[in-house]
C-alpha cells in the first residue's frame, strides 16, 4: 500500500489517558493500564467508555511498531490504517489476554472477558433428485474435519503452557513501514512468520507428540443427512457444532445446501408439478388414454370425460398428485399437465370429405361469384415467426448503426426554419 506521509497529529493523548510520560518503559505501561482496567472495568461499576479508551491506548503503546507510527505520525496515522488502526479489538478480549483470567479472584472473573471468537460454518452443495424430494431420503457422507487434541486439549504443549510470540507481541501479525521518499510511505502487513500467525510459541521440547504442536489433529465423521419430503431446491441442513474445531472458538456449523437435478419428465414449482403431453388431433378430438409414471413409481391413467375435446396449449390438473408439503407431508399440490396438439401437415380430397360429414359445418362465403372474381389469389407460406421477427430485429439495427456513422462523419443536420 502507499500514500502520502499524513501531516503530524495529536501524539500525546493514549499517554495521557494512562497516566505516563511518553518516555514510559514498557513495564510502566502495563503497571498503568492494570491499575486502571481494573477500576474503570464495567463488571465492577467503571465507565464502559473509559475501559475502552484505555484498552485502545494500551493496544497501539505495547506494541512497539504502533508506537512508533503513533509517536511520529500521530492518532490520525492509525486511524488511516498505517498501523494496523487503533481500537480495533474487543477491550474485553484485551483485558483477558493481559491478565490471563480474572484479577478479581475467585476464579469466576468476567464473563465478557472470557467471550470466545466463533469459527466458521462449513458449506456444502448436496446434489438430490427430485424424486428425493418427492419421496423423502437419507444419505450417509463421510467428511473430514480438525478436532482439538485429546492428549494435550488443544494446547499443543505437554505442559499445557505457551508464551507470547515475541516477534509479533501475540498479535499474529506484523507491520512493516518502509520510507520510500520525503513524502512516500510503503505499509505492508502479514502473518508473524516466527508464530505462522498464533500470536504464541510453543517450546520444541514441549511440544505435544500427537499433534505436534499444532493443538488439533484430522478427524473423520459419518454424517446422515435426512432429506425430507418436499424439501426445496436451496433448502439448507444444519448440523451444528461439526465443522472445524479451534482452540477457544465455538464451533462453527455443517451446512448442507440442497441442489436439485433437473427431472427429465416433471417440473417442479412449488407444492405443484408440471409435465408436457402430445395428443395426435384424433386423440384431442376423439378422446385418449395414457399411463403417467409418477416421481413414487405410481402408475396413473390419464384420460379425458367422455366427448370432451382437448384444445391445443391447454392445461388439465389433477388435485393432491403435485409434491409434498414441507412438514405436512399428507398435503399435496397439484399436477399440471400442459397439452399439445399434434395436427397432420396435409390431408387427402378422400379425408377432406369425411371430415365434413362430421364435424361442424364451415362458415358460408358471404361474396357472389362475381365478387370473387375479381378478387386477386394468394399463396400461403410456411414461417418461423420468431426467426423471422429476430431478422428484421437485426436488420433495423443494422441500418440504425449506419445512419449513427453517417451522422458522425460530418454530415451537416438540417433544420427547418420556423415560420
Amino acid at each position: 500500500m502507499f500514500g502520502r506521509a499524513p501531516k503530524k497529529s495529536d501524539n500525546t493523548k493514549y499517554y495521557e489517558i494512562l497516566g505516563v510520560p511518553k518516555t514510559a518503559a514498557p513495564e510502566d505501561l502495563k503497571k498503568a493500564y492494570r491499575k486502571a482496567a481494573i477500576k474503570n472495568h464495567p463488571d465492577k461499576g467503571g465507565d464502559p467508555e473509559k475501559f475502552k479508551e484505555l484498552a485502545q491506548a494500551y493496544e497501539v503503546l505495547s506494541d512497539p511498531e504502533k508506537r512508533e507510527i503513533y509517536d511520529q505520525y500521530g492518532e490520525d496515522a492509525l486511524k488511516e490504517g498505517m498501523g494496523g488502526g487503533g481500537g480495533g479489538h474487543d477491550p474485553f478480549d484485551i483485558f483477558s489476554s493481559f491478565f490471563g483470567g480474572s484479577p478479581f479472584g475467585g476464579g469466576g472473573g468476567s464473563s465478557r472477558g472470557r467471550r470466545q471468537r466463533r469459527g466458521e460454518d462449513v458449506v456444502h452443495p448436496l446434489k438430490v433428485s427430485l424424486e428425493d424430494l418427492y419421496n423423502g431420503t437419507s444419505k450417509k457422507l463421510s467428511l473430514s474435519r480438525n478436532v482439538l487434541c485429546s492428549k494435550c486439549k488443544g494446547k499443543g504443549s505437554k505442559s499445557g503452557a505457551s508464551m507470547k510470540c515475541s516477534g509479533c507481541q501475540g498479535s499474529g501479525m506484523k507491520v512493516t513501514i518502509r520510507q520510500l521518499g520525503p513524502s512516500m510511505i510503503q505499509q505492508m502487513q502479514h502473518p508473524c512468520n516466527e508464530c505462522k500467525g498464533t500470536g504464541e510459541m510453543i517450546n520444541d521440547k514441549d511440544r505435544c507428540g500427537q499433534c505436534k504442536g499444532e493443538k488439533v489433529v484430522q478427524e473423520k465423521k459419518v454424517l446422515e443427512v435426512v432429506v425430507e419430503k418436499g424439501m426445496q431446491n436451496g433448502q439448507k441442513i444444519t448440523f451444528p457444532g461439526e465443522a472445524d474445531e479451534a482452540p477457544d472458538t465455538v464451533t462453527g456449523d455443517i451446512v448442507f445446501v440442497l441442489q436439485q437435478k433437473e427431472h427429465p419428465k416433471f417440473k417442479r414449482k412449488g407444492d405443484d408439478l408440471f409435465v408436457e403431453h402430445t395428443l395426435s388431433l384424433t386423440e384431442a378430438l376423439c378422446g385418449f388414454q395414457f399411463i403417467l409414471t409418477h416421481l413414487d413409481n405410481r402408475q396413473l391413467i390419464i384420460k379425458p370425460q367422455p366427448g370432451e375435446v382437448v384444445k391445443p396449449d391447454q392445461f388439465k390438473a389433477i388435485n393432491d398428485e403435485g409434491m409434498p408439503m414441507y412438514q405436512r407431508p399428507f398435503m399435496r399440490g397439484k399436477l399440471y399437465i400442459h397439452f399439445t396438439v399434434e395436427f397432420p401437415d396435409t390431408l387427402s380430397p378422400e379425408q377432406c370429405k369425411n371430415l365434413e360429414a362430421v364435424l361442424p359445418p364451415k362458415p358460408k362465403t358471404q361474396m357472389t361469384d362475381m365478387e370473387l372474381d375479381e378478387c386477386e389469389e394468394t399463396t400461403l407460406h410456411d414461417v418461423n415467426i420468431e426467426e423471422e421477427m429476430r431478422r428484421k430485429q437485426q436488420q433495423a439495427q443494422e441500418a440504425y448503426d449506419e445512419d449513427d456513422e453517417d451522422m458522425h462523419g460530418g454530415a451537416q443536420r438540417v433544420q427547418c426554419a420556423q415560420q
